[in-house]
């Protein structure tokens, strides 16, 4: 099965293609921010690239400590596009992000709403080729999942964990075209919406205690028969997510059991199926385990290749995946149980 879904997303590369046509309609670029003044400054450069005069660009400072705010206002000073918030607080039941998205889509103008992590690297011709794809299926939803930026050993022994899981599990076609909220997925470092479905349903007012809400806000759609797409491998969308092991696996074990619709049961069969199938195998058939192999090295060499990472890389550091896997759902358990994980300087379940 993990073989057939890596060669379904293969088969049906679910990538942008450069738009012929140029849109006319107001865009928003929305981008909440907390901590972020290595960050910001990148991705404000790449969107002020676009010489589209019809967006605007809002960032919503979240109460940082560091240096944010200052080094929007500058960008704010010399582009007239570029707006910046400041949050009055963060009221109570709400978390940080969701109530940051909440605010920046309560200011925006646009016909279409593009949420951006402030830590995503992207081509801004990007932006109206995926309007133009949004266009063309009639979709309310377009997420990407960026090619993630990997430097460190930490950040390649975990980070492809993300579409090991993803691609294996769930042809992104699925997206578009089942009708099944179980095929849903999405990525919060870049959401595209119509606006106009937007303010219906309010998602992040919606989903406004959840640290998943990116998916959440997926199968809601997809349960109120809305029609949505996630795509991957875009080369002119990357992000660095994590720069050590440690930042992985703090933000992997506050979302990991999603991708196994919340029950841990699934997920540690998954890992072990992944780091001890070839034992059946081995005991009970043991001339097919050379076939076993060559299928095992399939999925990985096909999977980094949807995904645009290397797949040597990936195929060599296996093992360290599952290593990594094991880690978080193990510190995800914990923390199901404690209730208790800060990111960003606040407990995500206060």
């Amino acid at each position: 099965m993990q073989l057939l879904n890596v060669v379904l997303n293969l088969v049906f590369k679910q990538r942008i293609k450069i738009s012929e046509t140029e849109n006319n309609e107001r865009i928003s670029l929305l981008i909440p921010a907390r901590n972020e003044e290595t960050n910001i400054s990148f991705l404000l450069s790449d969107l002020q690239k676009s010489k589209n005069e019809n967006i605007e660009i809002i960032v919503f400072d979240d109460e940082s400590t560091d240096n944010t705010a200052e080094v929007v206002q500058n960008f704010a000073n010399q582009d007239k596009r570029i707006v910046l918030l400041k949050s009055d607080g963060l009221p109570q039941g709400w978390l940080g992000k969701n109530h940051a998205c909440y605010q920046l889509a309560q200011k925006a103008q646009g016909k279409y709403l593009l949420f951006l992590d402030a830590d995503v690297r992207i081509e801004a011709n990007v932006i109206n080729d995926a309007v133009s794809y949004l266009k063309r299926f009639n979709l309310k939803l377009l997420s990407i999942f960026p090619i993630q930026i990997q430097k460190t050993f930490g950040e390649k022994i975990s980070i492809p964990v993300m579409n090991y899981i993803l691609l294996t599990l769930l042809p992104l076609v699925f997206v578009r075209i089942s009708p099944f909220k179980s095929h849903a997925a999405a990525n919060g470092q870049f959401m595209l919406f119509d606006s106009e479905t937007y303010r219906k349903i309010q998602p992040h007012h919606l989903f406004k205690k959840s640290a998943v809400e990116d998916i959440k806000i997926a199968r809601h759609y997809k349960k109120e028969k809305l029609k949505i797409a996630c795509l991957t491998g875009e080369r002119r969308i990357q992000c660095r997510m994590y720069k050590t092991y440690k930042e992985a696996v703090k933000g992997f074990s506050k979302n990991v059991f999603i991708f196994f619709g919340n029950i841990p049961l699934l997920a540690f069969l998954f890992w072990a199926f992944s780091a001890f199938g070839f034992i059946p195998v081995w005991l009970a058939l043991p001339q097919y385990l050379t076939y076993y192999f060559a299928v095992l090295v399939s999925v990985l060499l096909l999977y980094s290749l949807v995904g645009r990472q290397n797949s040597v890389i990936n195929f060599l550091f296996f093992p360290f995946h599952l290593l990594f896997l094991i880690t978080i759902l193990g510190k995800a358990i914990k923390v199901k149980k404690h209730k208790k994980l800060e990111w960003k300087e606040r407990n995500i379940y206060s």
